[in-house]
């Protein structure tokens, strides 16, 4: 079982976010409160994610009106807000732990923070969670599993190299030869400032 307050690393990632897709009532409830600091922020990133996967697709729904689909619309827009939020709480949070490391000279700027690189992991794992499901659709045909199977692969290979990716930035960081920044969101929609020309 891994720390709930220990220090992140990308194979420890990878496990939690495979046990929350195994808990049957996730991500509609969370067990999740006793997690601190970066945890926190890797277990509510990836709720998030999981809601807006379950909201995204009842708004492909044929079967109920607009109002309906324009109210899960809302709800996708919410979700991928505190989404981000998490994202950019989460880098704050790794940041905090790396407070004391200065960048070696020479150091490295990642384009792409810790933070963006766990919630890219979470996506994988939704998709790799429910590429598994219509793999094992034996009842689809064979065709659909091969080519589901095949799908599979490659979402395992992305991830796993993604891990290895997170999992370098992470020491690469600790030791000074790399760092990242926040990059807070800057939205250029629904803002009546700047809709108005």
């Amino acid at each position: 079982m891994d720390n709930p307050a220990g220090e992140p690393h990308a194979p420890s990632i990878v496990r939690f976010h495979e046990r929350q897709l195994q808990a049957r009532d996730w991500p509609v409830f969370s067990r999740d409160a006793a997690r601190r600091g970066a945890w926190q922020w890797i277990a509510a990133n990836h709720r998030y994610n999981g809601l807006l996967w379950l909201e995204e697709d009842r708004a492909r729904r044929q079967d109920v009106g607009p109002e309906a689909i324009a109210a899960g619309k809302r709800l996708i827009d919410r979700y991928n807000q505190k989404r981000n939020d998490a994202v950019e709480a989460l880098d704050e949070a790794l940041l905090a732990g790396l407070a004391g490391v200065a960048p070696l000279s020479g150091a490295r700027l990642s384009s792409e923070t810790a933070g963006a690189m766990i919630d890219r992991l979470s996506i994988l794992s939704l998709k790799i969670h429910h590429m598994r499901m219509q793999a094992g659709r034996h009842a689809a045909g064979a065709e659909h599993v091969r080519t589901c199977a095949a799908r599979l692969e490659r979402l395992a290979a992305q991830r796993h190299d993604l891990a290895a990716c997170l999992q370098a930035l992470l020491a690469d960081a600790r030791a000074g030869r790399a760092y990242f920044k926040v990059y807070r969101q800057v939205k250029v929609y629904g803002d009546p400032a700047l809709d108005s020309y």
